[in-house]
């Protein structure tokens, strides 16, 4: 499959300015960020590439005094795995618990949790704050035989994550091709086979329940999925939701009340939040 390439740079270069673009960028179809010296790179399949949305998202940037500059290369398809090898991706640590890392990284120290990602094109190595706050989120939780869906999985680092702690059943679903067969690969080298892997959104879910969710997507689309997350959700379930700043928190707090769940509470980072709901019983 062939890629577009945007070079963007940012004046002033910060991780607030690069977090802001890849949010926008993200809600217009593009799947894959990578840090660089003048700002960011960002990569969308050719056939969803649109100039005329990138330039309406980054003409309408909402913080002040940025000065926002891109170039559009369209590039072959290549192998990803090297790609990150060379530029991107390096191991990470999150609470000293688990690590998360490629099939290329060599003297890997051990922890309880080790999880092997080849991201190829997918978005979720735990690098990004959100999925580092939603990794955070499922380590504390008690997930022996409760059900657990990974909803929009990227890498499905969430969800085999949650099948290293004991769920059943796992599922684990994306719209995006190269997403769906990325989790497909990386729960073969996780050996984890039993998680179940299927393409498209949540008009896929129906009569099933779970025990917890975690879906982190972005904004607009949580806000339109919210009802179907909460008519599958068990009496005494959890939804866990992130790829949304703070400023947010509020209506998707207020979307998620009208469907009687409540927010137990938060966490933090760079402006990004990730929120637990649980069900409150209440109309």
């Amino acid at each position: 499959m062939n890629y577009f390439e945007l070079k963007i740079s940012l004046t002033p270069n910060t991780e607030i300015n690069r977090d802001v673009v890849s949010a926008l960028l993200a809600e217009i179809g593009f799947e894959s960020f990578a840090e660089s010296e003048l700002g960011l790179n960002a990569y969308i399949a050719e056939k969803s590439f649109s100039e005329e949305a990138v330039n309406r998202v980054l003409e309408n940037f909402p913080l002040p005094d940025v000065a926002v500059q891109y170039e559009a290369n369209r590039i072959i398809g290549r192998n990803w795995n090297e790609e990150w090898e060379k530029n991107f991706f390096q191991p990470i640590i999150i609470r000293n618990q688990v690590i998360i890392h490629s099939s290329f990284h060599k003297d890997i120290p051990p922890f309880p949790y080790d999880i092997v990602i080849d991201p190829k094109m997918a978005f979720g190595t735990g690098h990004h704050s959100t999925t580092a706050m939603m990794v955070s989120y499922l380590l504390e939780q008690n997930l022996d035989g409760r059900s657990v869906l990974d909803m929009g999985c990227g890498t499905a680092v969430l969800a085999i994550l949650a099948h290293k702690k004991g769920a059943k059943p796992v599922t684990a679903i994306d719209n995006d091709e190269w997403a769906y067969k990325n989790s497909l690969e990386n729960i073969r080298i996780n050996r984890a086979s039993d998680i179940q892997v299927k393409s498209g959104d949540a008009s896929l879910l129906g009569e099933e329940r779970y025990d917890f969710i975690f879906a982190n997507i972005n904004r607009n689309i949580l806000l339109n999925d919210i009802p179907i997350y909460a008519a599958c959700m068990q009496p005494d379930a959890s939804l866990f939701m992130s790829g949304f700043y703070k400023e947010d928190l509020a209506v998707i707090s207020e979307a998620c009340r009208k469907q009687s769940l409540k927010l137990i509470g938060y966490k933090e980072d760079n402006r990004w939040i990730a929120a637990q709901y649980k069900v409150t019983g209440d109309e």
